[in-house]
């Protein structure tokens, strides 16, 4: 008598049972040897064991039966050992956690095909770590004809899975468990309880290695019938390991390796060739096949497992006969009891979505906002605003006041003069640009933005490259009008500051700025802030005035002696009225010449000022976005990174 275990629950009721199953049977219910998993027919209505009935059929016996009082043998005490999946201090979890902040980081960027895969190994994942750790799941897969039902049976020492010529034999997976407490394992896989058996109870050493052990038997991958396909799928994204069985007549399919071994490639650590059917070979033909089985795995990138390198096993063994099936037991045994199954396996699934998300995390190069790319964009955005212009203007501006300061009054009145003669002459300053120039200068905005964004976005993956363009186009709308206020706003030059100007001549280039209002406000920076006058202006004021008074003294004099007013001399008049004729334009001169140098420094600080403005707002409105988006990439291929560092597979 031993304890009835509940498979669905794990747990042990310590209640007396009915007598050990025949082989075949599994505690969990099943039919009996030889009978087809696929059909229901033919079953009697008390002979399935799906659990529930199980318990219910044991509780009327337990009430029915006498008390007995019995010692129960320690032997006999089969309770399940069932613990939460550990990782044991494997890389897997900051992998996983990795891959979760991945893909949380990328949602906002990447659309939901390209991230399907990596969710859909997080979920397996988690599943897969909340049930057995002492178990390992097994599928065996293979094409029609390869005898992986032979060896299905063959493994567990009874007829579970139904053989035989009739094509296809295996219609739904099956399921043979050494050891209780796969219940949740087999839920996983939609297994139901009439597919669940256990195998011969041997004894032998190599039985005993195979505790924890879950082998289930596939349908034919190439079967014609397409649900069977998609039940092969389902099951193997969900397994721990699988054994492929193949036989000499199909080992070569494209079918097997194009859409299974090539794409499972990375799985290697937890894959098993094996070549059935050997005794179907004469002489050294086996060995002959197995090496070229063994080229055509390597040819898809699966590594081998050979010289203790980590890798695929692959053997060559008669599942009839039972020639090379110790050895598979033996493999088998030694790999069950490692308990790293599903670890390895789920490392491997995560390398695989990490491959498959390279193109869009992996940039060629280093992709980045340098130093040259930002001093090249202000120099796009000064050129746009006008700066140059400005600046120049500030300098004639400068100029321009020094002689009107320290200029003498007949060349001023004769400008004066001039200028009145020009069409609009007054009125020049107060031109704004041309449609056209506008036009030109919001090209060029937008041009120094297109071209900031390709800079930025060069050699990173498409999604990332997109946004950063986005960015950039988004934060540059309004960007000319911003950078007129802001010019402006930098030049002390205000709506009101406007004024004519009948010398700059740079109304139009200076206008042609950003292509808005603030443009002509530039053209006169000088005149709307008036430029700081040095401490010698009143001394050259004085000598203007001085130079002044002598020619009037002068040609008084010369006046009063020519009308008989005053007493002949003409030489000290003359000389007086000349010395204040050359000396005013010296005067003036002198300080045109002195007035240069603090001109050209007010030209270039005017200058500076509007550049820095531009700057300024470019950085703002298009820099920092961009350099947001750039951070929010490097962000997520840290994470990346983070993902595929412990990689298991090489990837």
């Amino acid at each position: 008598m031993t304890a009835v275990t509940d498979e669905g629950s794990g747990q042990s009721r310590g209640r007396t049972r009915a007598p050990e199953p025949e082989p075949g049977r599994s505690p969990d219910g099943g039919a009996a040897p030889g009978e087809n998993p696929g059909h229901d027919q033919g079953r009697p209505p008390g002979g399935w064991d799906d659990g529930l009935i199980a318990r219910r059929a044991a509780t009327a016996s337990d009430e029915a039966a006498p008390d007995e009082t019995r010692v129960a043998d320690p032997a006999d005490d089969v309770r399940p050992q069932v613990e939460a999946y550990v990782s044991s201090g494997s890389p897997l979890s900051p992998r996983l956690d990795a891959l979760r902040e991945l893909v949380g980081l990328s949602r906002a960027r990447l659309d939901r095909t390209a991230l399907a895969e990596a969710g859909r190994v997080l979920d397996e994942a988690a599943a897969r770590q909340r049930l057995s750790s002492r178990h390992t799941v097994v599928a065996i897969a293979g094409a029609s004809g390869s005898g992986k039902s032979t060896l299905f049976n063959s493994l567990a020492g009874t007829q579970i899975s139904e053989t035989g010529l009739r094509r296809p034999t295996t219609a739904a997976p099956i399921a043979c468990s050494w050891t209780d407490g796969a219940a949740g394992l087999l839920d996983r896989l939609a297994i139901p309880g009439r597919l669940r058996r256990r195998p011969q109870a041997g004894g032998t050493a190599a039985d005993e290695a195979l505790q924890g052990l879950v082998l289930v038997d596939l349908p034919d991958h190439d079967s014609a019938a397409a649900g069977h396909r998609d039940q092969v799928d389902r099951v193997l994204a969900l397994v721990d390991a699988v054994i492929w069985v193949v036989d000499p007549e199909k080992y070569a399919d494209a079918a097997l390796h194009e859409r299974y071994l090539r794409p499972l490639a990375g799985h290697a650590e937890v894959t098993f060739v094996v070549l059935n059917q050997i005794d179907r070979l004469p002489g050294e033909a086996a060995d002959q096949v197995l090496d070229d089985l063994r080229r055509l795995l390597d040819e898809d990138g699966m590594a081998l497992g050979e010289h203790g390198e980590p890798g695929a096993t692959v053997l060559s063994l008669s599942a009839l006969t039972g020639n090379g099936v110790g050895e598979l037991r033996e493999l088998l045994g030694r790999f069950v009891q490692d308990r790293t199954a599903a670890t390895r396996r789920l490392s491997a699934d995560v390398d695989a979505a990490a491959d498959r998300l390279r193109p869009v995390y992996v940039a060629e190069g280093r992709p980045g906002l340098g130093e040259e790319a930002r001093e090249e964009f202000t120099d796009r955005l000064a050129e746009a605003v006008g700066a140059a212009a400005a600046g120049q203007a500030a300098e004639r501006e400068w100029r321009r006041n020094a002689g009107r300061a320290c200029g003498t009054p007949w060349l001023r009145l004769w400008r004066w003069y001039e200028s009145t003669r020009q069409p609009g002459g007054l009125d020049r300053g107060g031109l704004t640009a041309p449609p056209e120039e506008q036009l030109t200068a919001r090209q060029r905005v937008e041009q120094a933005v297109r071209t900031v964004a390709d800079d930025a976005a060069d050699g990173l993956p498409g999604p990332w490259a997109q946004a950063v363009r986005e960015a950039a186009v988004q934060g540059a709308q309004g960007l000319p009008e911003a950078l007129d206020e802001l010019a402006g706003r930098a030049m002390g030059v205000g709506t009101e500051g406007r004024d004519t100007d009948t010398d700059s001549g740079v109304g139009g280039t200076a206008g042609a700025g950003t292509g808005v209002r603030g443009g002509a406000d530039q053209g006169h920076a000088g005149r709307g802030a008036k430029p700081p006058r040095p401490a010698w202006w009143p001394a050259a004021v004085l000598a203007q005035v001085a130079m002044t008074l002598l020619q009037i003294f002068g040609g008084l004099w010369l006046a009063g002696q020519i009308i008989g007013v005053l007493e002949p001399g003409l030489l000290t008049p003359a000389l007086v009225m000349l010395a204040g004729i050359i000396g005013g334009p010296l005067v003036e001169w002198s300080c045109a010449a002195a007035a240069r140098g603090p001109a050209r420094r007010y030209g270039q600080e005017a200058e500076r000022r509007l550049r820095e403005a531009a700057a300024a707002c470019g950085r703002a409105r298009v820099l920092d976005p961009v350099a947001a988006e750039l951070v929010r990439y490097r962000e997520v291929r840290e994470r990346f990174v983070a993902v595929t560092e412990f990689s298991t597979t090489g990837r």
